[in-house]
Formats: C-alpha cells, sequence, structure tokens
C-alpha cells in the first residue's frame, strides 16, 4: 500500500503530519471458538433525513443499526443492546429501545440469539414522578415482559427511580427479589458507576464501594438461581477483582471496565472475568481476534493485540464519561460503519477536536482503520467542518 499520510490538528491549531501505520487488524476466519463470553454493548445509528427533531427524540436508521449488529456477530462476539452504555437513558427512549429489541432478535438466526442480550431497565418512568418502590417494580416489569415476549435474554440495568427514593439498603434487596422473581432464565445485572450516569450516585444505598458491595452481594446470594453474572462498570480494576473473588459458584463477572479489560479478561490465579464492554463496539475485530488467540493458549498473541487498544479506550472514556459514544460513533462512521457522523440529540458536538485527532492516530496504531485510505478521506472531510483544509 502506497505511503499514506494526513496533516492533523493539536491542541494549538498548528497542524503535523500523521504517517499512517496503516496495518488494520485481520479478524480471524470461522467457526469462532472463545473461552470466555464475550458482549459488545452496541450503539444505534442516528438518521440524519428524518423530519424528527433531535430534541424531541429518536430518529433511527434501522438498516444502518441492524448491520452493524451483524458484523458483531459475525465476529464471534456477542451483542449487549439497548442499554445504557449504548445511548439508553441519553438518547434512547424506551418505546425506540423496545423495537431495537425486537428487531435485533428478529434478525438474528435462532442459535445467534444466544449471543444477544438486552437492556431492561426503567426509564419509562420518570424518577421525579416515582412514588414508592412499587412503582419502580411495576416498571421493571413491564420491560422485563417485553424483552422476554420477544425471546430475548436480560440485562437488568440500573434504575435511576431506584436511586432517587430507595432510603436504605434493605429497598434494594426488595426491589431486586420482586423483579428476579419474574424472570424466565437467569439474568446479568449492572451495577453502573456515577461516572457513566450521575443519576447513580450511591446505589445499592450507600457512597462508599465496601457497604455498596455488601448489598449487591447479598441480592445476587438471595437470588443465585435468577442471576448468570453481574456486568461491573467503576472504572477500577480492584474492585472488580475485589468483588469478583466473591461471587458465588456460577455467578459470572462481566468486565465492564473500558479502562483495564484486557488484564481483568485474562485473569490470574484466582479467577478472571467475562466481558460486556462499550469499548467491544469499536475495536471488535481485535477483540475477536485477541479473544480467539486467548482460547487457542496464545496469551502473548492476546496481549499484543489487545494492548494497543488500551490508550484509545482511555481516550474513549475520558471523564466526561457519559459522552464516550461520541468517540464510538466516529470510529463507526472512519470506518464506514456510518455514512454520516451524526448522533441522536446531536451528541457528534459532545468532544472537542483535539479528541477527534487524537482518536485517529491512535485507532490507527492500534489497527483499527479497515481501510486506512478511506479513513484518511473521511477525516479531512471533517476537518473541513472546521475550516482545515489540506
Amino acid at each position: 500500500m502506497t505511503a499514506l499520510a494526513i496533516d492533523l490538528p493539536d491542541e494549538s491549531g498548528r497542524t503535523e503530519t500523521h504517517a499512517l501505520k496503516a496495518a488494520p487488524v485481520e479478524a480471524p476466519g470461522g467457526p469462532l471458538r472463545f473461552n470466555r463470553r464475550a458482549f459488545a454493548a452496541v450503539h444505534v445509528v442516528a438518521d440524519p433525513f428524518a423530519a424528527q427533531e433531535p430534541s424531541l427524540g429518536p430518529a433511527i436508521d434501522w438498516d444502518a443499526t441492524l448491520a452493524f449488529r451483524r458484523h458483531v456477530l459475525d465476529l464471534g462476539l456477542g451483542v449487549a443492546d439497548a442499554m445504557d452504555t449504548a445511548q439508553r437513558g441519553m438518547g434512547l427512549d424506551w418505546p425506540a429501545a423496545r423495537a431495537l429489541i425486537e428487531r435485533s432478535l428478529a434478525a438474528a438466526a435462532p442459535e445467534e440469539r444466544e449471543r444477544i442480550v438486552s437492556g431492561v431497565g426503567t426509564d419509562q418512568l420518570d424518577p421525579a414522578e416515582a412514588r414508592s418502590l412499587d412503582d419502580i417494580v411495576a416498571a421493571y416489569h413491564e420491560q422485563l415482559a417485553a424483552v422476554q415476549k420477544a425471546g430475548g435474554r436480560v440485562v437488568l440495568m440500573a434504575s435511576r427511580a431506584l436511586a432517587r427514593i430507595a432510603a436504605c439498603p434493605a429497598d434494594y434487596e426488595t426491589v431486586y427479589a420482586r423483579v428476579l422473581a419474574e424472570a424466565d432464565a437467569p439474568v446479568i445485572l449492572h451495577w453502573l458507576g456515577e461516572m457513566f450516569d450521575p443519576a447513580l450516585a450511591g446505589y445499592w444505598g450507600a457512597a462508599d464501594f465496601p457497604p455498596a458491595l455488601e448489598t449487591a452481594l447479598a441480592v445476587i446470594d438471595a437470588n443465585a438461581a435468577k442471576v448468570d453474572g453481574i456486568k461491573l462498570s467503576l472504572l477500577d480494576d480492584g474492585k472488580e477483582v475485589a468483588m469478583r473473588r466473591r461471587l458465588p459458584d456460577g455467578v459470572r463477572m462481566y468486565t465492564g471496565d473500558d479502562f483495564n479489560y484486557p488484564a481483568l479478561i485474562e485473569g490470574d490465579a484466582e479467577g478472571r472475568s467475562d466481558a460486556l464492554l462499550g469499548i467491544f463496539d469499536p475495536i471488535a475485530p481485535a477483540a475477536s481476534a485477541a479473544l480467539a488467540a486467548l482460547a487457542a493458549g496464545d496469551a502473548a498473541a492476546y496481549r499484543r493485540l489487545l494492548g494497543p487498544t488500551v490508550p484509545l479506550s482511555r481516550l474513549i472514556f475520558r471523564a466526561p464519561t457519559q459522552h464516550y459514544k461520541t468517540g464510538v460513533v466516529f470510529l463507526a462512521y472512519l470506518n464506514a460503519h456510518q455514512d454520516h457522523f451524526v448522533m441522536m440529540g446531536g451528541a457528534q458536538a459532545m468532544r472537542p477536536l483535539p479528541y477527534f485527532t487524537a482518536l485517529f492516530r491512535l485507532a490507527d496504531g492500534a489497527g483499527l482503520l479497515r481501510d486506512p485510505e478511506r479513513a484518511v478521506s473521511r477525516m479531512r472531510r471533517f476537518l473541513r467542518l472546521y475550516g482545515i483544509e489540506g
């Protein structure tokens, strides 16, 4: 391939030529065998041509949205759909989420549906309007019933309404027991930190990790037959390992740590984590190749493939972390999984220009620009929006 280069501005506005590595990761061919469960929390593609005002609700490009899910499934990964880490509660409302869940499941082959999990929450209930634990349970039950009717597996997401009105840890235990009693198969719980959603501060009834951990473990212990695992999204590997070592037999830890995932997935002498990660959306080819290498016993190749993705992930998920989807969708645009860089609610504007130029450099270094020439063309088109020609 002819050497590629592009002039990229820095924080001061000065441009510097970036010579591309232009060595895309090669995804492994099938059949793919992993020895970890791995789900990507995948994004939703906005429809920029819809008449819907962006501030009034979501407009979704269903063809592109489902095509991206096909891309992830074909790489052997699972799809985590309609979750808050993939725009739920920050652009995707419950009616649109329900439509997404139903369409995703319908588009998948029967054997693939075991690799699709769907978010169940309480976001149709305005937290300010919740008056009792009964209100929260009813909201959970409505969504749970809809997902189970569609034949979907469940990720039971944290509830903003519960975080607002719960008076003590026992309230969490009560709500989760009542909701899990209606689950027709084991679910994945989700502990989402306030860095992703400030409205979830103090979840499990405590501001500090140790007492919150005890409540979460009490919920799992009391309902272990209904719990497949828990996704921990606290961006703290020490907390994840501490919880992982205390989970009951048969309950999985799904890492949601987009800063420390390679070591957590690889594990140690006392255990390992499976994965349910937002970063697996933009790095899906590298994640697939790395997990295949790990299953084949080649830990060195696993580390070589995933290692370069960590600086990229740390940039994508930097504070304010709730805007990480901007970086995810930008890479989907560069890689032609969508024809535009437009997001629901105008979220494409939530990061500054140097963020995008750094993202481009790191994605190239990690082998995540699948067609480097096209990525350069799209990056130049993007830079012209900021008055930068070249």
